[in-house]
């Protein structure tokens, strides 16, 4: 039985992410520290946070662990606090991230801020599903305390990492949609600071999730369309539940694609500073072609931001990310950050005095689909296709790194099995639309056999 999906622990609320599921994983964490040190806690507007997060919070004091709370923030301000802290051993999260609103999560990080590798996820996962937890006597249970100034912190952060003076001088306009989550507390903050008239909608946070759901797709983000363009402003941006990832609209309030912008600001980056890049099999080979224009390595891992960010690491890499709107920026921290990539992205434009929408011109243009169908038990199939599948005509090679990538002469398709939900993925890339259809209806015939067979 496996607990930990791509990005942490998820399901749908008081169905399969109780509050004895949490109160069990934060009991397996202590019982992996041996009940010694203290951990963050924070939480995102869900409304089923503050009940998770008691949980947590509950079974870490009944180990012996020290607790500080703080409060609704976005995932990545707990990060930048849990590294920057003096205290802090580890963090744990109350997020589902982009899921829809009935989900809720959890995630643990270490201590220099990263989610926990996956070896370290197996280790508190064995023990949990040992059921054998560290309890500590009456005397040692842990002490709790709060600290609400992490989000301040992390804005503050992120304004001395870019060229702030600059930004301020360029007096943009703003529009953004924090999607009433935990962003919401935040990304108004960081762009005041950064000199920035801005619209807001969605600011106020409410785990509901009123207008939309948190993942900012562009068919959800009409309302902010209409407000850049009509208001002239110079872009928009929209975050999704925990604020570690963000998209962009233009100045014309057309939707940038993620995939585009996590290569074309990856080469503005390498234009500042050279080094290797890392990036999922997911991503697009626009992500290839700025490696090699730049004369660099790139770095292909399994989908997830703690394998990206762990390769990183290993490689030293000055940029990474997910084509999801999860940018990493080494010189902040080592994880998908919303707040940070927004200041980068007004960094970039200020100082190559460029509009938001010539980023499409900054990289060749692939055409990307991406589709989900509904399976039962998505990983079994995938891996029937990894035993099953070989090389045929018009395939060039078969990556298994994650799911099973075929590269075809004109194209590649990729299809795995989410590591959240009962879904399998398939993306398909091509240099135009034809060619990309074709590929997604082969990698449709490729599942559609497994599943049937």
């Amino acid at each position: 039985m496996k607990l930990f999906g791509t990005n942490g622990v998820r399901g749908i609320v008081n169905e399969s992410m109780t509050p004895e599921i949490a109160m069990k994983l934060a009991q397996s964490l202590a019982t992996y520290m041996n009940g010694e040190g203290t951990v963050v806690v924070g939480n995102d507007t869900r409304i089923s946070g503050r009940m998770l997060k008691s949980a947590v919070i509950s079974g870490l004091l009944s180990s012996g662990m020290k607790v500080t709370d703080l409060g609704c923030v976005p995932t990545p301000a707990l990060q930048n606090y849990v590294k920057k802290s003096k205290e802090a051993s580890a963090g744990i999260i109350v997020t589902a991230s982009h899921n829809p609103r009935e989900y809720n999560g959890i995630k643990l990080i270490s201590e220099d801020g990263t989610e926990f590798s996956r070896e370290n996820e197996s280790a508190v996962e064995d023990i949990y599903f040992k059921g054998e937890f560290l309890k500590a006597s009456w005397e040692n249970t842990g002490n709790y305390k709060k600290e609400l100034n992490a989000n301040e912190m992390y804005v503050n952060d992120i304004v001395s990492l870019v060229d702030s003076e600059l930004i301020k001088s360029c007096n943009f306009k703003v529009a953004i949609d924090t999607g009433c989550g935990a962003g919401s507390l935040t990304l108004p903050l960081l762009l005041k600071k950064l000199g920035c008239k801005t619209i807001s909608i969605n600011a106020q946070p409410d785990g509901t999730f009123p207008w939309r759901n948190p993942e900012p797709v562009e068919s959800s983000l009409t309302e902010l369309s209409k407000i850049v363009s009509t208001s002239q402003c110079d872009l928009g941006i929209a975050h999704d539940g925990d604020a570690d990832r963000t998209v962009f609209l233009d100045e014309n309030g057309k939707f940038l694609d993620e995939d585009l912008m996590l290569a074309a600001v990856g080469k503005f980056i390498l234009k500042e500073t050279k080094g290797p890049i890392v990036t999922p099999v997911s991503s697009s080979s626009m992500m290839g072609d700025i490696a090699k224009e730049a004369g660099v390595d790139i770095y292909w891992t399994r989908v997830g931001s703690i394998d990206v960010a762990y390769k990183m690491k290993e490689v030293d890499a000055v940029y990474g990310g997910e084509g999801n709107g999860g940018l990493i920026f080494p010189k902040h921290q080592f994880c998908r950050d919303g707040g940070m990539t927004a200041a980068v992205v007004l960094d970039i434009i200020a100082k190559n005095k460029m509009k938001v929408s010539k980023f499409r011109d900054a990289v060749s243009s692939y055409v990307n689909i991406k589709i989900k169908e509904n399976i039962v038990d998505p990983k079994k199939v995938v891996e029937k296709i990894q035993k099953e599948i070989s090389l045929s005509d018009g395939m060039l090679d078969i990556n298994k790194t994650d799911g099973v990538k075929i590269t075809c002469e004109k194209g590649w398709i990729l299809i795995r099995p989410s590591g959240t939900e009962e879904i399998v993925r398939i993306t398909a890339e091509a240099k135009n639309k034809t060619d990309a259809e074709k590929l997604i209806e082969i990698g449709k015939n490729i599942l559609r056999k497994a599943v049937t067979d």
